[in-house]
This record gives structure tokens, C-alpha cells and sequence, in this order.
């Protein structure tokens, strides 16, 4: 089923594609074609302005069923006010829910703790096809589908910078904010995951739109 070697080796079995490539491990992706029907009702929608802050790219392809058929390239969040660092890519539905989290649980959770705005989120990760965790074999992230965002660090208005790896357990302040902004994100996303999940999680939240059977949530 898999043959190596090849820039992409794909094989389709009963819905499930078993894809091999020359740079990095193999993963397993199912055929889910909610994934393209969402995709175009965003863009059909009209719900993602183009601003200056988030501009569209041209489909993103990468090896069998990684990429997007539009994603965009997100700099900053709320407004222009949140700076994304590095930028993400993010196909349409994640980009108003992430917003949404920045302006409507991030902010007042900073506002609340710290008495001062965020201003700058630091992206560990966005589109990036690889399988789950990065083991081999595993199944394909919702990375690879650029839907999902890692965040590792908030930084505020006065130039300091909130890390999950050290925030999680730190300063009482710090424990508050993180932990509220987590509780907010299992609100919006349908995964979410932070330093008790697991310790490839220690130092970032990990947010996405993943669907599963039953309308399953996953908040850890």
C-alpha cells in the first residue's frame, strides 16, 4: 500500500488513503468531503473580508489531501490590533473563529488579569501537512488541512510576553489568564488542547474545526 520513493504514493481503500512521501513521514486521511463543502459555503459567503491583515492566497496543494482550495495568510486578528507572529495560514472557516477567541475571550481575559490589552499572538504552527504529532503512521493533522492554529505565547501592551510552557504553572495571573482563555477557546473550536493533554502540548494551545461522529468536542 505504500510505496517510497516517490515524491507522493497514494493508495485508496474503502474511503482511506494511505500517502508515503520522500521528505517526511507517512500518514493515513480519510475521504471527507464536508471539508470541501465547508470550505466553499465560507468563501461563497463572503464571510472573510480581504483587509490588509488577511489577504488570500491562491489554493494551497500539498502531497494527496493536504492543503485548501483558498486559504488565507492571516498577519493579525480584532481588527488589525493583534498581530500574528509568524502570520497564519488558515482556510476561510477558521479565520472569524479565531478572531472571535482574540476579540471576545482573549481580550477581556487580559483586560481582567493584566488590566492592558494583548497585542501580538506567537504562531508555532498553522498549514503545515504532516501527520498527527508528527508520528509516522498517524493520521494526517487538521494542520495539513490549514485547519488548525498552535499558539505558544501572548504578548502585552507593556512588551511583556505570556508563554503557555511557563504561564501554565507560573505566576498566579498568569495560571488565571491562560487557563479562562482555554475554558473560552472549548467554546468556539471543537478541539482544543493545552499542557494536560499531553506533553507534546506543554507549550502551546492547539485550536481547530476537526468534525467528528456525534458532534464529539474535544476540550483537554
Amino acid at each position: 500500500m505504500r510505496r517510497v520513493g516517490l515524491v507522493v504514493a497514494s493508495s485508496i481503500v474503502v474511503g482511506i488513503a494511505v500517502v508515503a512521501c520522500a521528505s517526511q513521514p507517512y500518514f493515513v486521511a480519510e475521504e471527507e468531503p464536508w471539508r470541501e463543502e465547508a470550505e466553499r459555503a465560507c468563501l461563497g459567503a463572503g464571510i472573510v473580508p480581504q483587509t490588509p491583515y488577511i489577504v488570500q492566497r491562491s489554493a494551497l496543494g500539498g502531497p494527496s489531501h493536504c492543503g485548501a482550495l483558498h486559504p488565507y495568510k492571516v498577519a493579525a486578528a480584532s481588527y488589525g490590533t493583534v498581530s500574528f507572529k509568524p502570520p497564519a495560514i488558515m482556510r476561510c472557516p477558521m479565520v472569524p473563529v479565531v478572531d472571535r477567541w482574540v476579540s471576545q475571550v482573549v481580550q477581556p481575559a487580559a483586560q481582567r488579569h493584566y488590566r492592558q490589552p494583548v497585542v501580538g499572538l506567537k504562531v508555532i504552527s498553522s498549514y503545515s501537512c504532516r501527520p498527527m504529532n508528527n508520528v509516522h503512521g498517524a493520521r494526517l493533522s487538521e494542520h495539513g488541512y490549514a485547519n488548525a492554529l498552535d499558539v505558544a505565547q501572548f504578548k502585552l501592551a507593556d512588551g511583556r510576553s505570556v508563554s503557555v510552557l511557563k504561564g501554565w504553572r507560573g505566576a498566579a495571573a498568569d495560571r488565571a489568564f491562560l487557563r479562562q482563555i482555554h475554558r473560552g477557546a472549548c467554546g468556539m473550536f471543537s478541539t482544543v488542547l493545552g499542557p494536560n493533554y499531553d506533553r507534546s502540548h506543554r507549550d502551546h494551545f492547539h485550536v481547530d474545526l476537526a468534525r467528528r461522529r456525534g458532534g464529539r468536542k474535544v476540550c483537554r
